[in-house]
């Protein structure tokens, strides 16, 4: 059974295994069928944190994220949104031990993609998956959805 999964824009489709087993190299582990990570937060609770925490968005934040959300009218939502994007990801990819920098959020003109380093990168090549992210705010909440697809090879 094949499925049509749609990514970011109506001409970006890819079939891919439903369910089933997929061959892999001895000790890897691949995921047959998509896997979602959802995540969200209230945008408020997070602008809390960084009060009272200032250095907490160096350690939650690329300079790049920080840039992108400190250029918007309210940077708060911005960076509530990418903070579920990198949950939604580890969600996604089953990460326990992980840094929030390993997963960024990196703008693109049209959907943000996902880069990937450390833990997150080692785990995504293990499983032999890519990831998409799409991401949404409100004034008050923040969401996003992460997809582990298998890689297509």
């Amino acid at each position: 059974m094949m499925a049509v999964l749609a990514l970011g824009s109506k001409d970006k489709q890819r079939t891919i295994p439903a369910i089933g087993p997929r061959r892999a190299a001895p000790g890897r582990v691949h995921y047959a069928r998509p896997v979602i990570g959802l995540d969200l937060l209230e945008v408020a609770r997070l602008e809390r944190a960084l009060e009272r925490r200032p250095r907490l968005a160096e350690r939650l934040f690329s300079e790049q994220e920080l840039t992108y959300a400190r250029a918007r009218a309210r940077p708060g939502c911005h960076l509530a949104a990418r903070f579920c994007a990198k949950e939604a990801v580890a969600k996604a990819l089953g990460l326990e031990g992980w840094n929030f920098r390993d997963v960024e959020v990196v703008p693109t003109g049209a959907a943000p993609r996902v880069r990937l380093s450390g833990a997150a990168a080692a785990r995504a090549a293990a499983l032999s998956v890519e990831t998409s992210v799409s991401l949404t705010h409100t004034d008050a909440t923040a969401g996003a959805v992460a997809v582990a697809l298998p890689r297509t090879e």
